[in-house]
């Protein structure tokens, strides 16, 4: 009889214990996440605006995404090549108008 009441409360800390690692498991992952939405997002707008920062920035998060084991790795993938198009784009810029912005016209 004390061998049941003594099995118990081990077992009631080690389902405890398993949850609170899934619990812990899942936040770094969700941050990972959104790590890669938000490379995608901002290397989409870096190749409208402020490629210099914004290029940088999401070539650093897609970084961190995959690094953290992301479930979106599409996303942070493309990310990567955005920030990446971005800081071609700003030499191409730079390279033929000797300027770091976009201009319509002449």
């Amino acid at each position: 009889m004390t061998a049941l009441t003594e099995a118990t409360p081990t077992t009631r800390t080690a389902s405890a214990a398993a949850r609170a690692l899934r619990r812990s498991a899942s936040r770094p992952r969700s941050h990972a996440d959104g790590m890669a939405v938000a490379s995608f997002i901002l290397g989409l707008l870096g190749t409208l605006v402020l490629n210099l920062v914004l290029g940088p920035c999401a070539l650093v998060l897609g970084g961190l995404a995959l690094a953290r084991g992301t479930d979106r790795r599409g996303r942070a993938l493309l990310g990567i090549a955005l920030g990446a198009a971005d800081l071609l784009l700003l030499a191409l810029l730079v390279t033929t108008d000797g300027t770091v912005s976009w201009h319509i016209g002449s």
